[in-house]
């Protein structure tokens, strides 16, 4: 037998270099990162009752929300996300998905329970923010989804919580409301009555504070608001196209300004929004001390007499803007102007009315119903 002698050297094979392929997730989330330059609420020009009804919902949340009803390219929805910059911070438990309050120890979720069984609760705070409710969000998008088979065998852990859950202590804004499926319209009427919103899939039920400040704006044009979520807002405030010259020139100017240098504009504003936003921490601190007398109270019940509107809501929802409206003005006593404010914007979409007939609300017959000459 023979043997082939082999002489040489060996050399190691160089592996081919990999190449990182980009995948379309790792683009997404690179470009949900890219930051939206918001365009500033105090340089908004006009529409000065829209942004009240704003800003005393942002002062005050148990008012109840605001439905902005107008012709499009009228500032509604730069109004709504432009409010989340000067909104106040609040406190929160820190890593709560829902934002429980932690002087509210009734209405923590379960998570925040187990965490003050465990003495584990620490507080953070963190600013409100404008949450979005998209027309066509599903129904496990709005109120959460439930994984019943995990549910089963790991409980409330398989719940993977929705927009409700985010917008708990915050602001919900939908644009288009009045194009929302039913079963969204129905949750939101839901949370709205109760705080809370409750999920249940096959006998599995889960539970989690959901206490909002509601906005939506709409053009009636494209239809009506169901009326059982038009009464559960509580102010309405109708917007249009300003006809004032010199204010639409103002708007053009503003408006080329930001689209040439956003970061510039926003700069040259930091002072207005900085007055706002001090103004409205200084009027939540105010508004404990703001007394309503019985002449405010009856004013408020003989408005909602002569109006004629349904119900008791009206006139409770009268007497908190009024009041928080007189803290925003830094007054400690409510006035007839408050009060006359407050109804502009709660009676229009509240008065009883006829079948076949509009409503129609009158701001002089309002004034004569406050000052007696009616």
């Amino acid at each position: 037998m023979s043997f082939t002698n082999i002489t040489g050297s060996i050399k190691e094979v160089p592996k081919p270099k990999e190449v990182k392929r980009t995948r379309f997730e790792d683009i997404q989330r690179t470009a949900t990162k890219t930051k939206r330059v918001m365009y500033p609420i105090s340089a908004i020009v006009g529409q000065e009752m829209m942004l009240r009804a704003l800003i005393l919902n942002a002062i005050n949340p148990s008012i109840g929300g605001v439905l902005i009803r107008g012709q499009k390219g009228t500032a509604k929805s730069t109004a709504v996300r432009g409010l989340a910059e000067i909104l106040p911070e609040i406190e929160v438990i820190g890593g709560c998905k829902y934002n429980c309050d932690p002087l509210d120890p009734e209405k923590f979720c379960w998570e925040c329970n187990d965490k003050q069984k465990k003495g584990m609760i620490k507080i953070e705070k963190a600013p409100m923010k404008v949450v979005d409710l998209p027309v066509g969000a599903t129904e496990d998008r709005v109120v959460g989804s439930l994984d019943i088979e995990k549910a089963v065998k790991e409980g409330v852990q398989a719940f993977e919580p929705g927009i409700l859950a985010n917008a708990n202590r915050n602001l919900l804004y939908v644009d288009e409301i009045n194009l929302l499926d039913d079963f969204v319209v129905d949750a939101l009427l839901d949370a709205a009555a109760m705080g809370v919103n409750t999920v249940e899939r096959e006998g599995v039920s889960v539970s989690h504070p959901a206490n909002f400040i509601i906005v939506g704006s709409m053009n009636p044009e494209e239809g009506e608001l169901r009326p059982q979520l038009l009464d559960r807002i509580a102010l309405q405030v109708e917007v249009e196209g300003i006809a004032d010259i010199e204010q639409r020139i103002e708007i053009i100017e503003r408006r080329n300004q930001f689209n040439k240098d956003p970061q510039q504009f926003r700069r040259d504003f930091e002072n207005e929004q900085e007055k706002l936003r001090t103004r409205i921490i200084k009027a939540k601190q105010l508004l404990g001390r703001i007394t309503t007398t019985r002449e405010n109270l009856r004013t408020i019940a003989q408005i909602c007499v002569a109006f004629n509107v349904d119900g008791h809501r009206a006139d409770i929802m009268i007497e908190r803007t009024a009041r928080t409206n007189a803290a925003y003005e830094n007054r400690e006593r409510i006035t007839n102007e408050d009060i006359i404010e407050a109804a502009e914007m709660v009676l229009p979409h509240r008065m009883r009315k006829k079948p076949f007939e509009e409503e129609e609300f009158s701001a002089e017959q309002l004034r004569a119903v406050v000052n007696g000459t009616v």
